[in-house]
């Protein structure tokens, strides 16, 4: 099982658009079920996920937490994808002040 395992401030108003830019398991290489666990170190960050063309989550606010997500139980998103398949996890901020997005990623081939 491969995992990403990511922590990444984002600026006051800005969006990162992908936070698994640049992983090696970005793309998926195979057929896999991912499960994602995120949270926030503060309330005002929300988030976007897709997996290839599936949209996994609306951009919704995420769980505020001062560590990263408990595993199992708090990976709340999953979806099975195909090999090529891109991860894509959008944040945005929406304070005027800089927060702390933490994010675990599984990817369990198929």
């Amino acid at each position: 099982m491969a995992t990403i395992q990511k922590e990444v401030s984002i600026a006051a108003n800005a969006v990162n658009e992908n936070i698994l830019s640049g992983s090696s398991f970005e793309f998926l290489r195979s057929n896999a079920v991912v499960s994602i666990g995120l949270t926030a170190s503060a309330t005002g960050l929300v988030a976007n996920i897709q997996s290839g063309a599936d949209i996994v989550l609306e951009e919704s606010p995420l769980a505020i937490q001062t560590r990263y997500p408990v595993i199992p139980d708090e990976m709340y998103y999953n979806d099975v994808g195909v090999a090529g398949d891109r991860m894509v996890i959008r944040v945005r901020n929406t304070t005027a002040g800089a927060l702390t997005v933490r994010a675990i990623v599984q990817i369990a081939p198929l």
